[in-house]
């Protein structure tokens, strides 16, 4: 299973990449939404975890392309604000999937994770 996180606090981003790691994750860790669209075109992820908030970018951008260029991904966004708490980021991103805290246990955001990277894998392998 491949993920990307996009976190611009490199401290929290590595914090959940040990966690997806235990769980046989092969993980790519990037801080802006620059490198992230960047790499987006270069691999396929299965899951990226977004931070809704970027100090360099705007993730929906990210998501977005994401969408465009990798259809199958699915998006976890996370965030420390209230901003869409109503739910409405899945009106936004048509490949959002789950929107959590970033105080999320990293445990429990790395379920969450492996489960939409599974649903991800399952989905393409279906359409293939």
């Amino acid at each position: 299973m491949r993920i990307l996180i996009v976190q611009s606090n490199e401290n929290l981003g590595n914090l959940w990449k040990r966690h997806l790691g235990r769980l046989g994750a092969e993980v790519t860790l990037v801080s802006t939404g620059v490198r992230a669209c960047n790499i987006i075109q270069s691999n396929e992820f299965d899951v990226i975890v977004l931070d809704l908030i970027l100090s360099d970018g705007c993730a929906l951008t990210v998501a977005d392309f994401a969408n465009f260029r990798q259809p199958g991904a699915n998006v976890v966004f996370v965030t420390d604000t209230t901003f869409f708490s109503d739910g409405s980021i899945f009106n936004h991103s048509a490949n959002a999937r789950a929107f959590v805290k970033s105080t999320t246990a990293p445990g429990d955001l790395a379920v969450i994770v492996h489960h939409y990277g599974a649903t991800s894998r399952a989905r393409v392998a279906h359409h293939s």
